[in-house]
């Protein structure tokens, strides 16, 4: 168990439908002192299966209207302390309701082994 959170580093996952907000994001991070984030051009299991895999194609009516675009981004980055954290996620949550259903998803997890990371940067 760990006993202080305050201390821990974090992975921010952010899965974006609404790929017009990607820049923001990337901008906000830059503001709140995040220097690094990796973006996978990512797709979902739904649709997946609605269109790759023949059993599940009844899914496609389904999925019609569900989402603006048929792939999304994914934004990966380690966040140093929770304080950064919430405060990134405030951020975001100013430029993307994320209460708004197809909008994406973000989740944090907290890492115990970070390395490849540069000491020098200004979160670390």
């Amino acid at each position: 168990m760990i006993s202080n959170m305050k201390n821990c580093t974090y992975l921010l996952v952010i899965v974006l439908n609404k790929e017009e907000f990607l820049e923001d994001i990337l901008t906000a991070f830059v503001e709140v002192g995040i220097s690094g984030a990796t973006v996978v051009d990512s797709v979902g299991m739904g649709r997946v299966l609605a269109y790759d895999v023949p059993i599940f194609a009844s899914l496609r009516k389904t999925l019609e209207g569900r989402y603006s675009a048929p792939y999304n981004k994914t934004i990966f980055t380690v966040i140093p302390n929770e304080d950064k954290l919430h405060t990134t996620i405030e951020l975001i949550e100013q430029i993307l309701d994320l209460d708004v259903p197809g909008a994406g998803l973000l989740f944090a997890v907290a890492i115990s082994i970070v390395k490849g990371l540069s000491a020098e940067g200004p979160d670390f």
